[in-house]
């Protein structure tokens, strides 16, 4: 999408702090993090969220998972613990449409999240 900021990032027209790039997932530091570690993992494919996804996504929802392991490892955030989540909708906490992955860690994380 033309007006997606993700997309954008993606396509290298907005600067952002990479961790990750490849064809199918990029990775990239939050401007404005929830954690010290807060790193947003995006599919380069435009999704508006999560209800977008179908059996044929399966493969790559194992990739975000897998990226962010190895991410957490990068970060030396592995040995005590990490979050990962997404968001749905408003009401969900979505504030970008394109579904995207959030990886926080580098402190305690608490229960309910908001």
């Amino acid at each position: 999408m033309s007006d997606c900021i993700f997309c954008k990032i993606i396509k290298g027209d907005v600067t952002a702090k990479l961790v990750h790039s490849d064809e199918r997932l990029v990775a990239f530091e939050d401007i404005n993090p929830q954690a010290p570690v807060h790193v947003l993992i995006v599919p380069t494919e435009h999704l508006n969220n999560n209800l977008a996804l179908t059996a044929a996504h399966a493969p790559l929802m194992g990739e975000v998972f897998l990226l962010a392991n190895t991410i957490a490892r990068s970060y030396g955030i592995d040995a005590t613990g990490f979050r990962v989540v997404t968001n749905c909708g408003s009401h969900g906490g979505q504030t970008v449409g394109h579904i995207h992955f959030h990886l926080l860690g580098g402190r305690p994380m608490t229960w309910p999240p908001g």
